[in-house]
């Protein structure tokens, strides 16, 4: 009797033990950058989010990114930076991409902890923005795909 009361509790352990590992999803760790800290660590200077300067990136219907177009007054550039809301701290994909009305996209693009960020001089120009962010095997987008900001 004891050996089966010392089995049934070891099963009902492993059982709880099995709950508590599997039966919720892990909660996401938060990016510790914002999109200004992102622009400012990898180009320096103030920067603020421009009107309409914004996308949520998600994978049916999960936010896996953000993506924000960012304006420095003194220099007259912008930033986009794709902030990661899947795997962060992980080296996984991420891409930051940009467009001033006259020339191509240019396009940050790498495995990265935490996110991607581009600038591109655009006073008197307009701009079109975008970020990817790969969650497993799939890339996922938004952006901006019209131009906008313009001056």
């Amino acid at each position: 009797m004891r050996v089966l009361a010392r089995r049934l509790s070891i099963s009902t352990l492993s059982l709880a033990v099995a709950v508590v590992t599997f039966g919720s999803p892990a909660r996401a760790a938060a990016n510790p950058y914002t999109a200004a800290q992102a622009c400012s660590n990898d180009f320096g200077g103030s920067w603020a989010q421009v009107s309409d300067g914004h996308r949520t990136i998600t994978d049916s219907g999960s936010k896996v990114g953000d993506v924000y177009l960012m304006y420095n007054s003194a220099t007259g550039y912008n930033c986009v930076a794709t902030l990661k809301a899947v795997a962060v701290g992980s080296t996984t994909g991420v891409a930051a991409r940009l467009r001033v009305e006259g020339s191509s996209w240019v396009t940050d693009s790498g495995n990265y902890k935490y996110y991607a960020a581009i600038q591109r001089r655009a006073q008197g120009a307009c701009v079109m923005y975008e970020g990817q962010v790969m969650n497993f095997t799939m890339w996922h987008s938004n952006g901006r795909y019209t131009w906008g900001n313009c001056g």
